[in-house]
């Protein structure tokens, strides 16, 4: 099975110079951190991934192909956990990525997810 994606998670984009961190929609789950569902693609919920570097982004292009400052315009992730839903919403596992306008190809780097004893 797959790893959740849980707020702190790591993600990487194709085109960042850096990591960015996961923030989960805040959906409650029977866990310590509520998972991602695949709906969450707003700034609130992945950061800036550093510079930009695609020439796609139009403020990379205006700059002649000097990177710039990443503000990610991102479509839905997929395709989302089989197994696991939240709310009707597929879960975001470690294998779903998702795509920026401006070309950029996320993905999960560390998931986040921990262990869970249950008494």
């Amino acid at each position: 099975m797959s790893n959740l994606v849980c707020t702190g998670a790591t993600l990487k984009c194709s085109f960042g110079a850096s990591p960015a961190t996961f923030a989960a929609s805040g959906a409650d789950v029977s866990a310590t951190t509520a998972a991602g569902v695949v709906t969450d693609v707003s700034t609130d919920s992945i950061e800036t991934f550093g510079l930009c570097t695609s020439q796609a982004n139009p403020a990379v292009a205006a700059a002649q192909g000097v990177p710039q400052t990443c503000v990610p315009v991102l479509e839905p992730w997929t395709p989302g956990s089989a197994e696991v839903t939240i709310g009707e919403v597929a879960a975001l596992d470690d294998s779903s990525q998702c795509s920026c306008s401006w070309g950029g190809v996320i993905t999960v780097s560390d998931a986040g997810q921990t262990s869970v004893t249950l008494s």
